[in-house]
């Protein structure tokens, strides 16, 4: 396409290229079809695949995730979706106790290539159970992969790599950059790989680990502290689960401080698993102890205060100063 496109048209171009190149490949959810979903992902895709490729559930989490859980146990590829990432909650008991053990549970007869695309975050203005940032739950399930792109290319290429892969995939969408901004995104097929980190820009001074939405606030953060001649290495995760530590542990060798970034509350997220394994394996090449800017230990507060609880680029630039004077 030579058109830039927003990430939500990214979204709904990859699964229209999956559909038209392979048949096993079905999409799932409540108003999926003949509204083309809440945000619009999967707007016109009923039109060119059909009710039997594109279908409107009942308003049933449980059932939804039951139905893709068995669709992929027997051969196909279904995208299920839940409207928000409050809603994945009825979803969890299959999901657990069923697609991540079906490989081991058969000895590797049967697997699971599901995936279940979430809307996720904050920043909306949406109520309770909308603005959910809860990757962490799922960092922690064995047999499962927690994917987060953060900008139309990765969100296409990383959808293409989770439908493909043989297991079961969460696919966390961050709503508040669905529609922030274009880029061009070549509608070849072309998926990018997973479990992999991404440098979105190089540096010497500081390592700024982050994924989802906050990846803006983040470079907007490493130009700030450009300004006052702090070079900043900015990553963004992208795949969460299973973590591509080493690029992490690679940049920290090199800069000997580090800030993560998330949006989710401080206590257990997941950047609390990156400061561990940097205390484990990288201790001897840090200068300062690691920084985290998250959000609090609270429910994201509705709605004048919304966005004083999401990481913002004044937090971040103050906690890589405060790791440079540290250091």
């Amino acid at each position: 396409m030579d058109t830039p496109i927003t990430l939500i048209e990214a979204i709904t171009q990859a699964l229209a290229w999956e559909m038209r190149h392979d048949d096993s490949v079905v999409v799932l959810g409540e108003d999926v079809g003949v509204n083309g979903g809440v945000f619009r992902a999967t707007a016109g895709l009923q039109q060119q695949f059909g009710p039997e490729r594109v279908l409107d559930t009942p308003l049933d989490e449980t059932t939804i995730a039951g139905l893709t859980v068995g669709m992929a146990a027997q051969g196909m590829k279904p995208v299920a979706e839940s409207q928000f990432d409050g809603f994945m909650y009825p979803m969890v008991d299959h999901i657990v106790c069923h697609a991540v053990r079906l490989r081991t549970r058969t000895r590797g007869r049967l697997h699971c290539p599901m995936v279940l695309r979430v809307p996720w975050g904050g920043g909306i203005r949406a109520p309770e159970h909308h603005s959910e940032a809860n990757e962490a739950i799922f960092t922690n399930v064995p047999g499962l992969r927690v994917v987060m792109p953060s900008s139309p290319a990765r969100a296409y290429g990383l959808l293409l790599a989770a439908i493909r892969d043989p297991d079961p995939v969460i696919y966390f969408e961050p709503k508040r950059i669905y529609r922030q901004y274009k880029e061009l995104v070549p509608d070849d097929g072309e998926a990018l790989p997973l479990d992999v980190c991404y440098v979105l820009r190089d540096g010497d001074d500081i390592t700024l680990v982050t994924w989802g939405a906050q990846v803006k606030e983040t470079l907007e953060a490493a130009d700030r502290l450009a300004e006052d001649g702090i070079s900043a290495e900015v990553i963004d995760v992208a795949t969460l689960k299973p973590l591509d530590f080493d690029t992490i542990a690679e940049s920290v060798a090199k800069t000997s401080r580090c800030v993560i970034v998330h949006e989710a509350a401080k206590t257990a997220g997941f950047g609390a698993e990156i400061a561990a394994r940097l205390a484990e394996e990288s201790m001897y090449d840090l200068l300062a102890p690691v920084e985290r800017v998250t959000g609090y230990d609270t429910h994201i507060p509705l709605f004048r205060l919304e966005m004083k609880y999401l990481p913002s680029v004044d937090r971040i630039v103050a906690a890589a100063k405060r790791a440079v004077a540290a250091g």
